[in-house]
């Protein structure tokens, strides 16, 4: 999954993006002011926005306005030292899907993006199945017919986003900018690569079974699943 995190606490965000890099395996892309966050925001496509209220050039609460004016409805999680029911009355009017007070422990702050990423795509519940295949989200674990199938780190992302999305086709492009922040060099082969050791991992995992992603020919890839088909919470 793809995450803003707009942050101008230099050594507070290093720590939330390394954090979030090497957990949950998030992209993640950073901007250290208001503006910055909000030029972001209105030209990349993310799954979560993690969002300080006392930013430079733009405060936060200002930036959240914004987007929803706009009609952005991606997720958003407040980062706030402000206390208070009021306070925090204004910041849900406002449009903040959940928040935290700093300090703040690391772990909630991963377990609550979690949540908001998996309400926001319209699956609460954490496990997710189709054709025989279980992806938990919070494990991060995949197992296809019950047989446990050992991926990489991108491999496993890949897939998380694919399943998250039935039948809608991405093109090498779409997952390149979606699986990795901005500061990488963009090569579509590495999808390419990716994409094939997972279909032979999950093939692998049953033999005779069918394939659980398509390649479209010139278009791009998608979870095969047809119209018998739904992606269910486990």
């Amino acid at each position: 999954m793809r995450v803003l995190l707009v942050e101008d606490e230099v050594r507070l965000a290093d720590n939330l993006a390394a954090a979030l890099r090497d957990g949950p395996g998030f992209a993640v892309d950073c901007a250290a002011d208001g503006l910055s966050g909000d030029n972001l925001a209105g030209n990349r496509c993310y799954d979560l926005i993690i969002l300080d209220l006392m930013l430079p050039r733009l405060d936060g609460l200002s930036l959240l306005r914004r987007l929803r004016a706009r009609g952005d409805s991606t997720p958003v999680l407040i980062l706030t030292a402000k206390e208070g029911k009021q306070a925090i009355i204004q910041l849900l009017n406002s449009g903040a899907d959940d928040y935290l007070a700093k300090p703040f422990d690391l772990g909630e702050l991963i377990a609550r993006s979690k949540a908001l990423i998996r309400r926001g795509k319209g699956q609460s519940h954490p496990v997710l199945s189709a054709l025989g295949l279980e992806v938990n989200t919070l494990e991060q674990t995949v197992r296809r017919n019950g047989v446990l199938v050992d991926l990489s780190p991108t491999e496993y992302r890949i897939l998380e986003y694919l399943i998250h999305h039935p039948r809608r086709v991405f093109s090498k492009r779409d997952l390149l900018e979606h699986l990795y922040d901005y500061n990488w060099e963009h090569h579509s082969n590495v999808i390419e690569a990716h994409v094939s050791n997972l279909r032979k991992k999950l093939d692998a995992a049953v033999p005779g079974a069918e394939p659980v992603i398509e390649t479209l020919r010139g278009r791009g890839y998608r979870m095969a699943v047809g119209p018998e088909h739904t992606i269910e919470p486990g």
